[in-house]
């Protein structure tokens, strides 16, 4: 049962459960869209596993992006896990994660290496299989489950030549076809995209031909997870005689990750702080910063703005955004790009040179998995419902059977026997709404007020009521924000309120609960007919 990642991108979690135990794959993030006011992040809705604690045995992890880590200490804050299955740099950005929630010690992080004997848990026999992706370590996970076999293909691509001698395990794949596979939950991200994905190679060559003929400072904006991407940009720039400067708290939190665990080997007189910058001349110097999403607090926007303490732009540097902005961030990235280039930066991007490549398969590298692997039956993962739904045609095309392809929603419980997959019921599967200034959910009524605020602005009001009828009632306090032509209406709000409170004296309504609710009705109508708005009204009634 998929409790995130279906009809949408992100906050990717599936539950596998079998007889008395469950597991879980990946637990991540999605971020929010326009119209979640105020939060943070988006989580999936833990409420299946947290009814069926006692039969959680691990979350196993395809990979460390955030879109599948990014949940667990929200889980960890919820629920028991009694183990966290991944692979080691998975595991090692896992374990940075937690120690900054100060919950390193709840769970068990157990090492699981691609090409190694398959462990038990509960009733599910584990395997890891090499994956290609745009992050170091990445697998697919084989299940031998008693319902039937089943392979999850976590993130992937079919990359030859890829960063770091991490490609997909075509040899394992090819083996695994022979001996069945009952069931394949496939990542569908590219998949109305025809033909291959692009080498990470084409990057590497690229960026190679790049930075060495730059004659001003270099900036290099990427995902703070694509270590390879940026241990190619490291490489280079020390070959060409450039100091490397790490920007960006998560980007040098994962470098040094990297480089503790032996993915990234730089030169320590090769570093330098971002303070240093001013002593080195331009062309001895490479930035590498977060930002590349055009994240508001991110490193690179604030030197677009020019609010970085340490970093501003000058005429002739150069600016790589070596990543494509995820659904919903395009604006933000434009403004990031316009403030660069006003700024005298020369910004170069996917658009305009080859500086980055997807870390997904294209149509035809998912029609390779499904030829290799041979499926009995496909639930497509990871994507927009028309990605699954092209995903779903390409299975046909493969030789699948069409009954035996479930394009699903998030909460679906498929069942899988020896004949076949059926749906057999919903669960819930909600998002849960995260403002990490309270470290805490948001509920839907929350983000209700907050949308209404925005758009039709709040009246608030104060007031004291007495037994007697006064002929000069008073307001205490009458605060009206986000109107045009605010006096006049001021005038009228406090007309109505006056109104109001007469007509409560003189039906004998005192209790202040009962006051506020006339007064909210009485507005909310007399304002939509003034102003075609529904304000949030906050009145205060006090006895005397």
């Amino acid at each position: 049962m998929p409790l995130g990642g279906l009809g949408e991108v992100g906050k990717n979690m599936t539950v596998i459960e079998a007889e008395k135990n469950l597991v879980v794959i990946d637990a991540g993030i999605a971020f929010p869209r326009e119209e979640h006011r105020g939060v943070d992040l988006v989580l999936p809705d833990f409420s299946y596993i947290r009814d069926r604690q006692s039969k959680l045995e691990a979350v196993l992890l395809t990979h460390g992006h955030e879109d599948h880590i990014g949940a667990l200490p929200y889980l960890l804050r919820e629920l028991s896990v009694p183990q966290i299955v991944g692979t080691r740099f998975t595991l090692g950005l896992v374990r940075s994660k937690l120690d900054e929630h100060g919950l390193l010690h709840e769970t068990e992080l157990r090492e699981l290496s691609p090409g190694e004997a398959s462990v038990r848990i509960g009733p599910f026999e584990v395997e890891f299989v090499q994956a290609a992706h745009s992050i170091p370590d990445a697998v697919s996970i084989y299940l031998q489950t008693p319902g039937g076999s089943i392979f999850h293909t976590g993130d992937y691509k079919i990359d030859h030549r890829a960063a770091g001698g991490f490609q997909t395990d075509m040899e394992r794949l090819s083996e695994l076809g022979g001996e069945g596979i009952d069931l394949l939950l496939g990542d569908s991200t590219n998949s109305e995209r025809p033909g291959f994905t692009p080498s990470e190679h084409l990057v590497a060559e690229s960026l190679g031909q790049i930075i060495p003929n730059q004659q001003g400072r270099i900036l290099l904006a990427s995902f703070a997870s694509n270590v390879n991407r940026v241990k190619t940009a490291i490489d280079i720039a020390i070959e060409t005689g450039r100091y490397v400067c790490i920007v960006g708290r998560s980007m040098r939190k994962n470098v040094n990750v990297a480089k503790n665990l032996g993915y990234i080997s730089i030169p320590d007189d090769s570093i330098v702080k971002p303070h240093q910058l001013k002593d080195l001349k331009e062309n001895e110097t490479m930035i590498i910063c977060t930002g590349s999403q055009g994240e508001p607090l991110s490193a690179l926007t604030r030197i677009a703005r020019n609010n970085h303490p340490s970093i501003s732009i000058q005429s002739g540097d150069t600016v790589i955004i070596s990543a494509k902005p995820v659904p919903g961030n395009e604006l933000s990235v434009h403004d990031t790009i316009n403030g660069l280039t006003q700024a005298g930066a020369t910004v170069l991007h996917q658009e305009m040179a080859a500086v980055h490549v997807s870390g997904h398969g294209n149509a035809e590298e998912l029609r390779m998995m499904l030829n290799l692997l041979e499926p009995r039956c496909v639930i497509p993962l990871h994507g927009e419902h028309r990605m699954l739904t092209a995903h779903a045609q390409l299975a046909i095309e493969s030789g699948v059977n069409s009954e035996d392809i479930v394009v699903a929603e998030n909460g679906t419980i498929i069942e899988l026997t020896k004949d076949g997959i059926s749906v057999i019921g919903r669960a819930e599967s909600g998002r849960t709404f995260v403002d990490r200034r309270a470290e805490s959910g948001i509920c839907d009524e929350v983000l209700r007020d907050r949308k209404n605020l925005s758009e039709n602005g709040v009246i608030a009001i104060g007031v004291t009521i007495t037994d007697e009828i006064s002929s000069e009632l008073k307001l205490t306090k009458l605060i009206v924000r986000g109107f045009s032509g605010t006096d006049l209406l001021v005038r009228e709000v406090r007309e109505q309120v006056c109104t109001t409170l007469l007509r409560c004296h003189e039906d004998g309504i005192l209790d202040p609960e009962l006051v506020e609710d006339h007064i909210s009705k009485d507005l909310v109508k007399h304002v939509f007919t003034k102003a075609r708005g529904v304000p949030v009204i906050l009145p205060m009634v006090a006895r005397a």
